[in-house]
């Protein structure tokens, strides 16, 4: 620990954002970077407590005090290396996680938490920008043949570590450029697809294969992708979206979230898309509160559109926490996003009843007011509130509700590998394996819907289940 009275000593400072009349006239980051002394004095805050809370609360264990400290005391190099014991990517982690890690902190108890998720994303912007960052090609060949299919974050650690640990891996993409949801989910101004390009020529240089515009089980047949390979791991994600069948539902201009956003990633890295979703001059509702909801709220008003309300189904968060009641758990409060800062409509307790139009396009939504009750086991239920319809002029509707389980058919079908209660692969943390031999699963597409850096953990720990299972014992860490 480096300075024992640092966190009384100094404040929380967080970087700054661009101002949202400028950064809404592009789709690139907009994070006005502290310089690298701020950053320094920011690790000096942390607590190097007895039980470090905030490794606990992050899914990859993050040794977190031991990089703030060296953060600290200038040691960047030293500190990148720790972080990237435990953390492939974490370019992407600090820029699109959460950070449970902060609202484990010690001091988030009374006080402001360690910037940890600032912290880590400036050490790996460092890296990168000093060369520190290069490919790890392994000494040796194992001989042994790997499938990875699919290429989000699960995918890519996973496959970045069977590579270094000597096996020959290829990564199957459905898409034409790698990435998954990264890629043609996220949008650029949250996290710039340069990132994901040089982590990808690094992971080439270690020597994974990149198969793009492969879709398995569609346009490469099953067999013949188990017929090559000494084991396959599946990590597609979860992308069977969670629907809203009400009246109207079939109008045009009623999306999905996924519809719309990979659109505009498409159109930012030169590409042309076919039949056009835009938001330009409409109002658009955006029906569901959580990150994707989010992205479709900056990607609109980027877009130039009339008006933009967000609707989420559940009531509205406290705007704080009750902290000696959660702590050190990820707590449920009010939160804002910088896109919807950048300015629209939201409202809570909203269950949207049917979707009105002309000519076979949308042009108003019906909704109702709901209220939460408790049932008589004690649990929150929803309830109409009469006399509460009301309707709101939508000419783009998108839907942002969640996604339920991955796709089944194709793939899945064709393995015929066992399904858990919610549609999920069914695969245990012990070994990621599925029921069908040589074939595991990790990320989304074993544990539903989930963050980024659960997606890293578990691709970073089936990738030694897999190893495990090849060669019988090894040395990746899990």
């Amino acid at each position: 620990m480096g300075k024992i009275t640092g966190f009384m000593e100094i404040e929380r400072q967080d970087p700054k954002n661009a101002a949202p009349q400028e950064r809404l006239k592009h789709y690139h980051e907009f994070v006005i970077d502290l310089p690298l002394e701020a950053i320094s004095q920011q690790g000096a805050r942390c607590m190097d407590c007895g039980i470090p809370f905030c490794q606990t609360g992050c899914p990859v264990n993050n040794i977190i005090p031991d990089w703030n400290d060296l953060v600290y005391r200038g040691l960047w190099r030293e500190g990148l290396e720790k972080l990237h014991s435990t953390n492939n990517f974490p370019e992407f982690t600090g820029r699109i996680c959460p950070a449970p890690c902060e609202s484990a902190c010690v001091l988030n108890i009374n006080t402001a938490p360690v910037t940890i998720k600032n912290i880590e994303h400036t050490l790996v912007d460092r890296g990168w920008e000093e060369g520190w960052i290069t490919p790890q090609v392994p000494s040796h060949k194992t001989g042994k043949r790997v499938a990875v299919v699919g290429s989000g974050p699960s995918g890519l650690a996973a496959a970045q570590q069977l590579a270094r640990a000597g096996h020959d891996v290829v990564v199957f993409e459905k898409n034409d450029r790698a990435g998954g949801l990264m890629r043609y989910g996220i949008p650029d101004f949250k996290l710039g697809k340069q990132h994901i390009d040089r982590r990808l020529e690094q992971m080439k240089a270690e020597g994974v294969e990149f198969r793009t515009g492969v879709y398995v089980g569609v346009t490469l047949s099953v067999p013949s992708l188990m017929d090559e390979f000494d084991a396959v791991l599946l990590t597609g994600g979860s992308e069977h979206p969670r629907d809203l069948p009400v009246p109207g539902r079939e109008l045009a201009g009623v999306h999905f979230a996924m519809e719309f956003l990979p659109q505009q990633n498409r159109r930012n890295a030169g590409d042309q898309v076919e039949q056009d979703i835009l938001a330009t001059g409409k109002h658009v509702v955006v029906i569901g509160g959580g990150d994707t909801g989010s992205d479709c709220v900056g990607t609109s008003l980027r877009q130039g559109a009339a008006s933009v309300t967000q609707f989420e189904v559940m009531p509205r968060p406290p705007e704080q926490e009750d902290k000696p009641l959660v702590w050190p758990q990820y707590p449920l409060k009010f939160r804002t996003s910088s896109s919807q800062e950048e300015g629209c409509e939201r409202d809570w307790s909203i269950s949207t009843q049917a979707f009105l139009g002309k000519n076979g396009h949308v042009e108003e939504l019906q909704a109702v007011r709901l209220e939460w009750v408790k049932d008589e086991k004690g649990q929150m239920k929803p309830q109409e509130i009469q006399g509460s319809t009301f309707t709101l002029k939508a000419d783009l509707v998108l839907l942002a509700m969640g996604y339920l389980h991955p796709v089944h058919a194709g793939l899945l079908e064709q393995l015929g590998v066992a399904l858990d209660a919610r549609g999920n692969v069914q695969a245990a943390v012990s070994n990621y394996q599925t029921s069908v031999t040589k074939v595991f699963a990790a990320g989304d597409m074993r544990r539903g819907q989930s963050l980024v850096v659960w997606a890293i953990r578990e691709g970073r720990q089936a990738a030694r289940a897999v190893d495990e299972f090849l060669m019988g014992k090894s040395y990746l860490p899990r």
